[in-house]
């Protein structure tokens, strides 16, 4: 059995690093995050670079230029696809406006029949919102531009670092291995693998939930004789990429391109239905079985890393903030010390709370994890998963 990476840490002292590099993240976030989404971006790119460089002979900068560029040309034809479909949304403004009234007033006539409030006197109350809010639009509409551009340059260096980052990936793990030549270098490398393994399984699963979420949401739309079905469940894959709000959002967009086609009520009622049983089918079928990530995280921990990435990131921290909180539990349970952080993060719950020495001890992680897989066989474990979860959606 291998034992523990012994750990000088304080409580103090670890709780003040941690603020200290919570601070150090917001500050320098314009900095950090294209750097972090592109370590992602590179570990989501590494079995294609494998796989060219090992069954196809390429050289080292081929293999990286071409599996980043064909990653690039992959996002630029969907954004391609988004803004398309969007320009023909757009055509239909008039019609969204029309029927947009139509059910103001069916809701106008609802809240006078309701609450007796006068045609007159909402029409105020209406008139009035909107002067403060077209005051209060303008600064929000320069700040939003402002935040636009920052992320539109930050994301424009992602490929670049993710190059380089896929280039120099050796000369990265030889630095991990120095900075902890205290440590067998076996043992450095068996981390090394887990926080892949852990990463790789979440970002491949989260595609595939992706495109599935997208292809049962476009199903759907089209049952209901939504137009434009394809693009709403395009868009309701990717914005699901954004835990727990993106999914709303989506919701929200879609009930508004309803307007598009008619004014009925009972087409933003299957809209909803929709949602709600690709959320229910989503939740119960595929994060289970296809975003089976090998560091297991519960719900608390998921969704107080999630806010947090949030307050420092945005969107991008939202997406970054579950695999970084599971690398940190690979790394906590790797460190004595550190290790009750880590069982705080992870999702064993004991059903009651023994004396000490009956208290189980948490088993290595290294007897429940999996051997190093060759990266050129990744993406044949990641079709069986699949082929598993629409089995079991299907049948």
């Amino acid at each position: 059995m291998i034992k523990p990476i012994k750990s000088p840490l304080r409580l103090d002292s670890l709780l003040i690093s941690i603020a200290l590099l919570i601070l150090l993240l917001y500050v320098g976030q314009n900095i950090f995050m294209p750097i972090a989404l592109a370590i992602m971006f590179a570990i989501l790119l590494r079995p294609m670079v494998v796989m060219l460089e090992i069954k196809l002979r390429f050289p080292k900068i081929l293999s990286v230029s071409t599996s980043v560029i064909f990653a690039m040309l992959v996002v630029a034809g969907i954004i391609y696809f988004i803004s398309f479909q969007i320009s023909d949304i757009a055509s239909d403004w008039d019609k969204i406006k029309s029927n947009l009234l139509i059910h103001i007033q069916h809701l106008q006539s609802w809240v006078k029949e309701s609450f007796g409030v006068s045609f007159r006197e909402q029409d105020k109350y209406i008139e009035q919102a909107g002067k403060e809010s077209v005051e209060g639009g303008k600064s929000a509409i320069g700040n939003t531009l402002n935040i636009f551009t920052g992320t539109l340059l930050n994301m424009l260096l992602v490929p670049f670092y993710a190059f380089l980052i896929l280039l120099y990936r050796n000369l990265f793990i030889v630095f991990v291995l120095k900075f902890f030549r205290d440590q067998p270098e076996s043992r450095i490398h068996q981390i090394l693998v887990k926080i892949k393994i852990a990463v790789q399984s979440f970002l491949y699963g989260t595609l595939i939930e992706m495109v599935i979420v997208s292809g049962l949401t476009t199903v759907g739309l089209m049952i209901i004789g939504m137009k434009y079905a394809i693009l709403l469940g395009v868009i309701t894959g990717v914005l699901n990429l954004i835990p727990y709000i993106g999914i709303l959002i989506a919701a929200l967009l879609t009930i508004v391109a309803t307007l598009t086609d008619s004014a009925e009520i009972t087409t933003i009622v299957g809209v909803v239905v929709v949602n709600v049983v690709v959320q229910f089918l989503d939740n119960n079928v595929l994060v289970p079985m296809v975003v089976s990530s090998k560091v297991k995280i519960n719900a608390f921990m998921s969704i107080t890393v999630i806010l947090i990435g949030g307050e420092i990131w945005g969107i991008s921290g939202m997406f970054l903030s579950i695999p970084a909180a599971a690398i940190l539990k690979i790394i906590f349970d790797e460190v004595e010390y550190l290790e009750p952080w880590g069982f705080l993060i992870g999702d064993h719950v004991p059903n009651t709370i023994k004396r000490e020495t009956d208290i189980p001890v948490i088993s290595d992680s290294a007897k429940t994890m999996e051997s190093d897989i060759a990266d050129s066989k990744f993406f044949s474990r990641m079709a069986q998963k699949v082929s598993k979860g629409f089995k079991s959606i299907f049948n």
